[in-house]
């Protein structure tokens, strides 16, 4: 059966290519391609052949393929490199199948940046963000901004491979390690216009340097960890340890009650997270930490305690965390489904709160709710009974030592209700 062949090309064209892929595109009756592509082949095309560029066509590209097909012309698609590594060759497997698509790899552009390093890659993450501009990353950026998904994977891994793009360049990149205080821990390494007369390898660069510097538009980066991160607990900070504000004891959630919120949360390490009412973020900011492949959404009405929130991510160092001012459910719509919420205040709106959060709570996900008055406990059980859900009460009371004298006593803090609804045990009619 004739078949589409997918055919990895680089910048030296046919010298770089195996005798079969040469003849192939010396053969073929329709070649698909980018300009640049197009470009550099042009001369090696028969007289007849039909050239498309590919720019802007790509969701037509399964049909054109299939038509040629149809008709028996011998049809070829030039992609750089490996087109199955971050290149158009699973796109059009998923399109077409197996049946209709052959692809003939060439070296990836990956593995010649690591020949030029002098690296083994086996244990590289690849990463492309070689899409649409993103724009610059912000300090308060989070999970829908289109640079999220590499700063996971540089904060998970110590060596990367990144397909670039002109607008998120090696310099954006940067410049968002070093928003986020991770620029000490990494190094950069830049290769330009591989395979072209005016290659150019940039080796070992510091990420201050590199955010000053501009590279040409062709280039792909490998990131390397030169030094560990800072080790970090998952949970169970002192108190002390968080920014606060500090009318008495302090807006927030003393350890004790936190580490109980925390397992009744139940919480797995790919847990999408709401925190109502965040405080000083404690409770939120130790679910990210917990819930490293997830997302912590989190919103707190007073916003002179955001700086203080911001302050304490920065300084547990976790990027799967953002926070917004505004009394809840204002700005919340365009969250994530949750599998965990924790209230810890609700500034008069429980009862909308507990309907909308239990609407877009994932089956399974538990919400859990902190009550420190009588009126508000009660407020909350009466809602969970109009709406004939089951639900289960702790009540704790932590009491530490403190010196008097010579001696030791114990001084108790606040009691404190928590309240836990599993949506495993209720069916959610509202």
């Amino acid at each position: 059966m004739n078949k589409c062949n997918v055919i990895g090309v680089l910048d030296n064209a046919m010298q770089g290519l195996t005798p079969e892929a040469q003849d192939k595109i010396k053969q073929a009756d329709q070649i698909i391609a980018a300009p640049r592509t197009i470009e550099l082949f042009k001369h090696d095309f028969k007289d007849d052949a039909e050239v498309i560029d590919l720019s802007g066509k790509m969701m037509q590209l399964p049909k054109i393929i299939q038509d040629s097909i149809k008709a028996q012309r011998q049809v070829i698609v030039l992609a750089t490199g490996d087109p199955l590594c971050h290149g158009i060759g699973s796109f059009l497997l998923k399109k077409l199948t197996r049946t209709l698509i052959n692809v003939l790899p060439n070296l990836s552009m990956v593995q010649l940046a690591f020949s030029y390093l002098g690296e083994s890659w086996q244990d590289a993450k690849i990463c492309s963000v070689h899409t649409k501009d993103t724009g610059e990353w912000l300090a308060d950026s989070g999970f829908e901004h289109g640079l999220y998904q590499l700063l996971r994977a540089i904060r998970n891994n110590r060596l990367l491979a990144v397909y670039t793009s002109p607008e998120n360049s090696p310099q954006r990149i940067a410049r968002m390690l070093i928003a986020e205080g991770l620029a000490e821990y990494y190094e950069f390494s830049i290769f330009e216009q591989l395979l072209q007369k005016d290659e150019l390898f940039s080796l070992h660069q510091d990420v201050s340097s590199v955010a000053k510097t501009h590279y040409a538009d062709l280039n792909i980066v490998i990131i390397q960890r030169k030094k560990a991160l800072e080790n970090r607990r998952l949970f169970g900070y002192p108190d002390d340890f968080y920014a606060q504000r500090k009318p008495e004891k302090g807006l927030i959630t003393r350890r004790d009650i936190r580490a109980v919120v925390l397992a009744k949360m139940q919480l797995q390490t790919d847990s999408i997270v709401w925190d109502i009412g965040a405080g000083s973020g404690s409770v939120g900011l130790e679910a990210a930490s917990i819930c490293e492949q997830g997302y912590v959404h989190a919103i707190e009405k007073n916003c002179a305690d955001l700086e203080l929130i911001l302050e304490n991510r920065h300084k547990m160092q976790l990027i799967n965390y953002s926070v917004v001012c505004a009394k809840a459910p204002d700005k919340m719509a365009h969250w994530l489904a949750p599998d965990a919420v924790f209230i810890g205040g609700s500034a008069g709106q429980l009862r909308p709160l507990i309907e909308m959060i239990l609407q877009k709570l994932r089956q399974g996900g538990t919400l859990v709710m902190n009550f420190i008055t009588l009126e508000n406990l009660n407020e909350s059980i009466e809602i969970l009974k109009s709406l004939n859900l089951s639900w289960e009460l702790t009540q704790l009371q932590a009491s530490h030592s403190k010196p008097i004298l010579h001696m030791n006593r114990l001084q108790s803090d606040n009691l404190v209700w928590i309240i836990s609804v599993n949506k495993i045990n209720n069916t959610i009619e509202i």
